[in-house]
């Protein structure tokens, strides 16, 4: 057989491997569409934890993949949204693995203003949810800080006129953190400004302000959006520091507006809020101190005139010291001849008594207590070592009593003696429930025994009148209504008892025969 004969046809179709397959259309979607645009809505948004985001984009009828890498994803002016219309930009490429084609997006655009306006809606509720716009959150300015840090670009015309305002008003440091306020590195730059602000320690090399200033001028919402964005929402709701917004002009309003401690409608009325007037400041001073010393003056006068009110009530020096001038004057005479009397009055009682003490009797008596003494020292030796002899015995008897091997076999004894008497106890109580168990039960029988209920039972009847039992005819004649009370229930019936002439007829409706 010709080794050139091809006797089936479609024989010759060349093979590919699926590695080379994949790779060729992975070629030919890279090299036909390149880098393109895609407008459409964003949906099924996915943020691994490796950092890359997966999301798609969709319109009525499809959807395309899209991939945006980690580091990708730091360098988006928008991170896309659930439900949020954009324009992606990047590269067609295709996935072998899983045979599917997708997008990897390195910018991400909002399409149209009101794409924009509804994000900016979505982002402040999701804010103001959280409690970020809370006043009670809002911290007061400082009312003349020593240090005040702006988050500015350096070379627009606001910086200069907050500078140019502070200058007029009350000189002021100034610290200026520059960042681009407007584009893709607005947002981050921002943030990292008011957290670098609050990371500074206060009495460093560079110090930390007391009052921070972030401000831009007027601009379209596009050119706005930096100040928009969530992360500087977020970074000037967590500032220790005291935060005024100044961005745009007074009608435009940003999400960093609403989470500041104060919003400025301009970059200069921010200037305005932070510090006072320095002229009008001292100003204030001065007739402030213009008044205390007026007030001070007239309330010296005012003590002044009360006290010489007061003194014309109070009486003369003179007539409060006479009466007890007198007084002294009095007693000064009484004194010398109370002296007197009172040394000779001693003088004769030392001489009654003087007369009684002789040497003689003294001796006598300091022998007799001398003798005295002596014999209660002599006995007073033996009598100590008989007692301490006796408490020594005493306590050589106790502690022969006490030994460990004593205590213990005691306190075994009092154990088990006590365990016995619980027991008894024990017993002797259950024994006397179940007595008075039993005699409860057979008081119960008794009581169900004698009760009228049990007589009702075998067929007899309780009548009432009014609440009260009737017991005889003629009350049951007399009253206007019976109740009659029978095992299973109580029946009421009205009417009186038929008389003997109606004897042998029906009984009437509602009568009790």
């Amino acid at each position: 057989m010709d080794l050139l004969d091809d006797p089936t046809p479609g024989q010759n179709t060349p093979e590919f491997t699926v590695s080379e397959i994949s790779g060729a259309v992975k070629r030919t979607l890279e090299g036909e569409f390149g880098r393109v645009r895609v407008r459409g809505e964003v949906s099924r948004v996915i943020k691994a934890r490796s950092g890359h985001m997966y999301y798609d984009i969709k319109d009525d009828r499809n959807q395309l993949s899209c991939t945006t890498w980690k580091g990708q994803v730091a360098r988006l002016s928008v991170i896309p949204e659930e439900g949020l219309e954009v324009v992606v930009t990047g590269r067609i490429t295709a996935y072998g693995a899983q045979s599917k084609y997708n997008m990897n997006v390195d910018e991400v655009a909002v399409a149209g203003k009101g794409a924009l306006m509804a994000l900016l809606e979505k982002r402040k509720k999701q804010l103001e949810a959280e409690g970020l716009f809370e006043a009670s959150r809002k911290r007061p300015l400082p009312y003349l800080p020593e240090i005040i840090g702006v988050v500015t670009s350096p070379t627009g015309a606001v910086i200069r006129d907050i500078l140019h305002r502070l200058r007029d008003r009350f000189p002021r440091k100034v610290l200026i953190w520059p960042v681009a306020v407007q584009g893709e590195k607005c947002a981050p730059e921002v943030a990292a400004a008011i957290a670098g602000f609050n990371a500074l320690e206060p009495g460093g090399a560079l110090p930390r302000p007391d009052l921070i200033i972030v401000a831009r001028g007027g601009g379209s919402v596009e050119d706005l959006w930096g100040f928009n964005e969530e992360s500087v929402a977020r970074a000037a709701a967590a500032s220790d520091i005291p935060l005024i917004s100044a961005v745009g002009h007074e009608t435009d309003t940003t999400l960093i507006d609403f989470v500041s401690d104060k919003r400025a409608p301009t970059p200069t009325a921010a200037a305005e809020l932070a510090v006072p007037v320095r002229h009008e400041l001292i100003a204030w001073v001065e007739q402030q101190d213009a008044r205390m010393r007026q007030a001070l003056s007239q309330g010296l006068t005012r003590r002044d005139q009360r006290l010489r009110d007061v003194a014309r009530a109070l009486p003369r020096p003179d007539s409060l010291l006479e009466s007890p001038r007198q007084l002294v004057d009095t007693r000064g005479a009484r004194l010398a001849p109370a002296l007197m009397s009172g040394v000779q009055r001693r003088k004769i009682r030392l001489a009654d008594v003087s007369g009684s003490l002789r040497p003689a009797m003294l001796t006598r008596a300091v022998q007799a207590e001398d003798r005295q003494l002596k014999e209660k020292a002599r006995r007073l030796q033996p009598a100590l070592l008989r007692a301490l002899a006796t408490r020594k015995e005493q306590l050589e008897t106790r502690v022969r009593r006490y030994r460990p091997a004593v205590l213990e076999q005691d306190y075994r004894r009092k154990k088990q003696h006590f365990e016995d008497v619980v027991q008894r106890l024990g017993k002797v109580g259950e024994q006397n429930l179940d007595a008075a168990r039993r005699k409860l039960d057979a008081l119960g029988r008794l009581n169900e025994t004698l009760s009228y209920k049990a007589t009702l039972a075998r067929g007899f009847a309780v009548v009432r009148s009014d609440g009260a039992v009737v017991t005889d005819s003629k009350t049951a004649k007399t009253a206007s209504s019976l109740e009659i009370q029978f095992a299973d229930g109580r029946v009421t019936v009205g009417g009186k008892t038929a008389s003997k002439k109606s004897a042998g007829k029906p009984p009437e409706q509602g009568s009790l025969f």
